[in-house]
């Protein structure tokens, strides 16, 4: 017998515009057979070639609990990841948009990364926009640790760096990222990346940061490459925030401003983001991802 269809959608995160921004896949699944079979899964994200494909299914058994709960797995084109940002904003949009009610105020995912929230919010007096019509949106994501690494560990990138001079290098403490602090954003979005370069490094991927220039409006310009998991550069990175908040504790203040990624949280376990609804944008499908 043939397995029912299966509805999903592909939101563009971070635009209000198709085709730009960050997309990613989101599929919702009523089968916890289908749930569980991470090979199709996987089969699934190689054959969508996004950066990030989203699974949900929601937990029953949170039926009368006060937020509804949806296990949340997430996969680039060959391997799953235990966390990504841009697919969990993502998968909360269409949630809060498409598939719960209107007075559901809070989702609870459970994840690879324990249990991650998304909230409405009112129109946080940062954001600059009227909140009217709108959907503010906040994460809770756990805050990744950092340590500095020891000469043996550095990445080598004479290319990709081309003489530009390292402040500093860092590696995270869970998914063996690079942190390649530079002097100034502008260095960083000058980089022309060598990818087999970057793939060779012993870690996940690297991140390259710098200072934003002030007139900018901005506090750091930040890149990350991971080909590693056939993502060259990341569209817009929102997973690299939670790893951040951590990040900025040993950062010169007058350099970052840790308090514009950590409010009322002094010691940086979680991170929060405000997220409006018209920085997504949805494309809808229903087909037969049948395997």
């Amino acid at each position: 017998m043939a397995k029912k269809p299966i509805q999903y959608v592909v939101v563009d995160a971070f635009t209000a515009e198709p085709f730009k921004g960050n997309p990613a896949s989101v599929c919702v699944l009523d089968d916890a057979e289908r749930a569980a079979d991470a090979r199709w899964m996987q089969a699934v994200a190689t054959e969508f070639n996004l950066s990030q494909t989203a699974f949900l299914l929601r937990d029953s058994s949170s039926a009368a609990a006060a937020a509804p709960r949806f296990g949340l797995r997430w996969f680039t084109p060959n391997t799953e990841v235990a966390l990504c940002g841009h697919a969990t904003l993502a998968s909360a949009h269409y949630l809060f948009t498409s598939v719960l009610a209107e007075h559901e105020a809070l989702i609870e995912f459970a994840t690879k990364s324990g249990i991650l929230t998304a909230k409405k919010v009112p129109a946080p007096a940062s954001a600059g926009v009227s909140g009217e019509g709108k959907l503010f949106i906040e994460l809770d994501l756990p805050a990744i640790d950092f340590v500095e690494c020891d000469e043996a560990e550095l990445p080598s990138l004479p290319e990709t760096l081309n003489g530009v001079p390292v402040v500093s290098v860092h590696k995270s403490t869970t998914v063996s990222d690079f942190i390649v602090e530079l002097s100034s954003g502008k260095e960083v979005a000058d980089i022309i990346p060598n990818i087999h370069e970057i793939k060779r490094c012993s870690g996940r991927g690297v991140i390259f940061t710098g200072p934003a220039p002030d007139e900018s409006g901005y506090d750091f310009f930040t890149r990350f490459f991971c080909p590693k998991f056939n993502i060259d550069e990341e569209s817009i990175l929102l997973h690299f925030q939670p790893l951040y908040s951590g990040y900025c504790r040993a950062i010169v203040s007058n350099i970052f401003h840790p308090q514009a990624f950590t409010p009322s949280v002094p010691d940086c376990r979680s991170f929060w983001l405000f997220l409006v609804h018209n920085f997504c944008y949805t494309l809808r499908y229903s087909v037969c991802l049948d395997a």
